[in-house]
C-alpha cells in the first residue's frame, strides 16, 4: 500500500484557519453567482462593480455576525435563538439598505422608488445571511458534538486503563499472606537460609508486579519466566507435592500477552489441585501457535468439577469441592475473583477478539484455555524477575519443549 508523503490533516483542526477558508469559499462562490447572474441579464460590466460592493458588504456583516453568534452559542436555547432571529433581522436590513442605495446611486433614473428596490434584494440578502447563519450554527453544533465525543472516547479509554491497572493489581492476597506464614515459621525454626531464600523471591515476585505497568504486556517468555519465579516461591511450602510442567514451542516465546495473566491461573491450581491432596498434583502450562493465535492451556491433574457442574458456571463461585478436614485445604467457597478476573482483563484489552474457555470432568483435573491474537512487538523490554540464589531452595525438575 502506498504510503502518502504528507499526512492529512483535518479539515477543524485549526478551526480560526478554517473559518477564513469557508469565509473566502463561499462569498466568492455567491459573488460568482450574482455576477454571472448580472452578466446573463445583459448588465453592462460596470455593474459588476455593484455586485463586488455587495459581496464585501455580506462579507463584513458576517464577520460581525460570527463575533455575535460565538458569544450566543453558549446560552439558553431561548436567548440563542431569540437574539439572533433579532440580530439577523437587523442584519439583513442594513445589508439591504446598503445593497439599495448602491443600486439607486449606480441608476439615479431608474422607475422603481427606494422602498421598492429594498424589498426587492431583502429577500436575497435574507437568502444568503439566513444560509450563512445556519451553516454556520451548524458547523459550530458539529464541532461541539465532536468535542464532546472526543472527550467521552478519552475517558472511556481512561477507565478502561483504570479498570485493567485494578484488575492487575486483584491479586489473590492469600498468596501473600501464606508466604509471609511461611516465611515466620522457617524463621521461628532458625531455618534462616530457606527463610531468606524464600524471602527474596517473594522481594523479586512483588517488585516485577509493582514496577512493571499494569496496562503493559510482556512476551511468553518473560511471563514464564514470572511465573516460575511464582511456583518457586510456592515449592518451598509444598516441596514435592507440589510438580510442573512447561511446554512452550520456540515460535511463540516472542508473542505478547497481558502481564501476569498466568499466575492467578496457576495459583487457582495450587489452591484446588496441590493444596486438598495430600499426593499433590501436577500443574502443566502450555502455549502453541494456532495459525494468526496464541493458544495458552493451564491444566492440573487436581480433582476437577464434580458431577453436573458446568465448567462456564465456575467463575464467581468455588469450581473444586475440598474434602474437610484435610491438612492444607481451604473448605470455604471461593469467589472465583482469579478466573473472573482474566475474564474480564482479556475482555478489556481484546473484546470480542479472545477466547476464555474452561474444560474439566470429575477426578481429569481441570483446564483454562485462553486464545489470543498472535501479536509481537519489537523492543519491548519491562522488568525481568531476578531469580534468588537457588541455595536451599528445593526444586523439582520441569521439562522444557
Amino acid at each position: 500500500m502506498a504510503v502518502l508523503p504528507v499526512r492529512p490533516v483535518p479539515f477543524f483542526a485549526d478551526k480560526n484557519s478554517a473559518f477564513w477558508r469557508l469565509q473566502a469559499l463561499g462569498w466568492g462562490g455567491a459573488m460568482l453567482l450574482r455576477a454571472m447572474s448580472s452578466l446573463a441579464n445583459e448588465q453592462p460590466l460596470s455593474f459588476l462593480i455593484i455586485v463586488l460592493v455587495a459581496t464585501f458588504t455580506g462579507f463584513s456583516i458576517s464577520l460581525i455576525l460570527s463575533v455575535i453568534f460565538r458569544a450566543l452559542i453558549g446560552r439558553k436555547p431561548l436567548v440563542t435563538w431569540g437574539a439572533t432571529a433579532l440580530v439577523l433581522a437587523v442584519a439583513v436590513s442594513l445589508y439591504a439598505f446598503v445593497d439599495s442605495w448602491m443600486i439607486s446611486l449606480y441608476r439615479p433614473s431608474s422607475d422603481p422608488g427606494f422602498a421598492s428596490l429594498f424589498l426587492g434584494v431583502f429577500y436575497l440578502d435574507l437568502t444568503l445571511l439566513g444560509a450563512w447563519s445556519a451553516l454556520y450554527y451548524a458547523i459550530n453544533f458539529f464541532l461541539q458534538v465532536e468535542e464532546q465525543n472526543d472527550r467521552l472516547l478519552s475517558l472511556e479509554n481512561q477507565a478502561t486503563s483504570a479498570q485493567l491497572a485494578m484488575l492487575r493489581y486483584q491479586l489473590n492476597p492469600h498468596f501473600l499472606f501464606n508466604t509471609l506464614n511461611s516465611i515466620s515459621t522457617l524463621v521461628l525454626l532458625k531455618q534462616t537460609e530457606p527463610a531468606n531464600a524464600m524471602l527474596s523471591r517473594l522481594s523479586s515476585f512483588l517488585r516485577y508486579t509493582l514496577v512493571n505497568p499494569p496496562t503493559g504486556r510482556v512476551t511468553v517468555a518473560q511471563e514464564i519466566d514470572t511465573l516460575k519465579l511464582y511456583l518457586d516461591i510456592e515449592r518451598m511450602r509444598f516441596e514435592e507435592r507440589l510438580r510442573t510442567r512447561f511446554e512452550i514451542d520456540d515460535a511463540v516465546r516472542e508473542a505478547v500477552l497481558p502481564s501476569l495473566l498466568l499466575q492467578p491461573l496457576v495459583e487457582n491450581a495450587i489452591k484446588y489441585a496441590v493444596s486438598p491432596q495430600e499426593s499433590g498434583a501436577e500443574i502443566s502450562v502450555a502455549a502453541q501457535r494456532k495459525g494468526d493465535r496464541l493458544r495458552i492451556t493451564v491444566a492440573d491433574t487436581g480433582p476437577g468439577l464434580p458431577y453436573g457442574m458446568d465448567p462456564d458456571s465456575v467463575i464467581g463461585v468455588s469450581h473444586q469441592g475440598a474434602p474437610a478436614g484435610r491438612p492444607g485445604t481451604d473448605t470455604r467457597h471461593s469467589t472465583g475473583v482469579g478466573l473472573a478476573n482474566i475474564s474480564e482483563r482479556l475482555a478489556q484489552a481484546y473484546g470480542e477478539d479472545q477466547r476464555f474457555e474452561i474444560r474439566s470432568r470429575p477426578h481429569e483435573g481441570f483446564a483454562v484455555i485462553i486464545e489470543l491474537p498472535f501479536e509481537t512487538a519489537e523492543g519491548i523490554d519491562p522488568p525481568k524477575p531476578q531469580h534468588a540464589s537457588p541455595r536451599a531452595v528445593m526444586s523439582q525438575p520441569e521439562t522444557m519443549s
